[in-house]
């Protein structure tokens, strides 16, 4: 009879099982790690897209042998152990600026330093670095998915809206704010006459003349005239040249318009006293009505309406959301971002003070450098391998240690 053939030790046997549990877990690893290249390498262009990164650790090790103290007759000894394979340590989001692309396009706007958007979807609240926005019908700002662009008011969050049909009321004029020079010392009569602009109860414009003439070296005579009526009959102000303040015999002096009488005060704004030169500005508040011709967004995030009656209207300020652990932010898709127990609430606010800045006509790019990515998949690749080598390598041993 033929000498049955011993059966395999079943030490080696489950060393070799080690070593191909040890190969496989690094495959799964290294998996991972070309799943989340693939992803950045897919998301080179888009715009706010931020990369990921994996990094790995060890698992537990099989203790051969303890370590020992050393005694008087004999040294220390360290511990023998085997590694038992690897495993996904952190997957992390890198989010670092990126560099930005002008556009040219008003509503693309791109965030300069840190803080996100913030957008909503009924009660849902998410942030992005992606500003590529719009307007729907209504004139609300939105993002490409209809989520609403946020504006931050004394604390509050609103909807964003610039409705390009909007018309702004006409203001009555009520006040003329006199700024300049009043000569401090006078030499001869000096007289100025300056045109003004002044709006009526029913939103009507008028031009008004303006006559100042100096009486003394403290007192100035002041006549309005509407160029359709007669005169009014000239009131006298007098000027502190110490406080550079206005004393009026009667603050609210009647100004007649052909469409009716409107009261005025006058208010002393930049006022100084110097010199012999006359150089005082009277400047009515009251505008005509207007319809919007344009808008634009500022560093700080204002958005400003220009109207065709010379008026900027503040038509909402963009918000900005800050977090204590940025990386601790959930992907939720669609360049979008929520909050988790890690990432801390946000701190929403205005841009600047502590807030990153609004670069407006321009887009944040994505952070992925395509020359990393590649040198991160040839490493991964090869760590792959040499894996399966493992696995490999074990098998034909078992495969001796059977036959």
């Amino acid at each position: 009879m033929d000498r049955l053939k011993q059966p395999p030790n079943r030490k080696e046997f489950k060393k070799m099982l080690r070593s191909m549990y040890s190969g496989i877990s690094g495959m799964k690893n290294f998996q991972t790690k070309l799943d989340v290249i693939g992803n950045n390498i897919a998301n080179v262009n888009t715009y706010g897209f931020k990369k990921g990164r994996v990094t790995f650790k060890d698992t537990m090790n099989q203790t051969i042998s303890g370590a020992s103290a050393a005694t008087e007759n004999k040294g220390g000894k360290n511990p023998m152990q085997v590694g038992l394979g690897s495993t996904i340590a952190t997957i992390d989001t890198i989010d670092t600026q990126s560099s930005l692309q002008t556009t040219g396009r008003s509503l693309d706007l791109a965030i300069s330093g840190d803080g996100y958007f913030v957008v909503k979807q009924g009660g849902a609240e998410f942030y992005t670095r992606a500003g590529n926005f719009y307007l729907d019908e209504d004139g609300t700002l939105v993002n490409g998915d209809g989520y609403k662009v946020q504006s931050y008011d004394k604390g509050v969050l609103k909807d964003i809206k610039i409705d390009v049909n909007s018309i702004l009321p006409a203001q009555k004029t009520t006040n003329i704010t006199i700024d300049g020079n009043f000569p401090s010392n006078i030499a001869g009569a000096t007289e100025q006459l300056q045109q003004l602009k002044i709006v009526d109860n029913d939103g009507n414009d008028h031009t008004v003349e303006m006559t100042l003439k100096n009486l003394n070296a403290n007192e100035w005579q002041m006549t309005l005239q509407d160029r359709s009526l007669t005169p009014l009959v000239p009131f006298v102000v007098k000027f502190n040249t110490t406080t550079k303040e206005f004393t009026m015999p009667n603050p609210n002096n009647g100004l007649k318009l052909s469409s009716g009488d409107i009261p005025l005060s006058f208010i002393a704004g930049e006022v100084t006293s110097n010199g012999n030169n006359l150089n005082a500005l009277f400047n009515p508040d009251g505008s005509t009505q207007g319809a919007i011709e344009s808008f634009s967004i500022g560093q700080m995030g204002e958005i400003s309406g220009v109207f065709s009656n010379g008026r900027v209207e503040n038509l909402g300020t963009i918000a900005l959301a800050k977090f204590s652990n940025n990386a601790g932010l959930s992907k939720v898709g669609n360049n979008m971002f929520q909050n988790s127990v890690n990432s801390g609430i946000p701190n929403i606010g205005a841009p600047g003070n502590g807030f990153g800045t609004i670069a407006a006509g321009a887009l944040e790019m994505s952070n992925v450098d395509l020359s990393e990515e590649f040198t991160e998949m040839i490493t991964a690749q090869r760590g792959f391998q040499a894996n399966t080598r493992i696995i490999t390598t074990s098998d034909e041993i078992l495969q001796e240690l059977i036959t």
